[in-house]
């Protein structure tokens, strides 16, 4: 596949609310809401997806990103799977996590863990993104 992250990116508003999660060394930052209405800029430290929302503001350095990983797994309250898309860093290591949020535990949307699959099978369950163009 030859996608951009770019391309990506504007391919996730069909996973409908999801739960964006950023770790560090000393902290975690979980914001819910749909990846859509992004904008793109190109700052000195590399080229940024963009997006403002009423709740949060989300910046992704795309130049960053070096594969992109689509996960299942058990969640850790309840018995249900979960859905995750992980952007890796250049250590592998997760930059953003992208989960499948759901309304009662194991209780997604219509059609969510549909697209979720769809986009695993276009993409692979391991991806590395196209360069971005200058």
């Amino acid at each position: 596949m030859n996608s951009t992250l770019k391309d990506f990116l504007e391919s996730c508003h069909t996973l409908g609310i999801l739960r964006l999660i950023v770790t560090s060394s000393a902290a975690v930052l979980e914001a819910r809401g749909t990846v859509e209405k992004l904008f793109y800029a190109e700052l000195p430290k590399g080229r940024y997806a963009n997006m403002h929302t009423e709740g949060f503001e989300f910046h992704l350095n795309m130049d960053k990103i070096t594969q992109v990983k689509f996960e299942t797994g058990e969640a850790k309250r309840g018995n249900f799977t979960t859905y995750a898309i992980r952007f890796l860093d250049e250590k592998q290591e997760p930059a953003l996590s992208l989960f499948l949020q759901w309304g009662k535990p194991g209780e997604y949307a219509p059609g969510q863990v549909e697209a979720w699959h769809q986009m695993r099978e276009q993409y692979g369950e391991i991806w590395e993104p196209a360069p971005l163009e200058v």
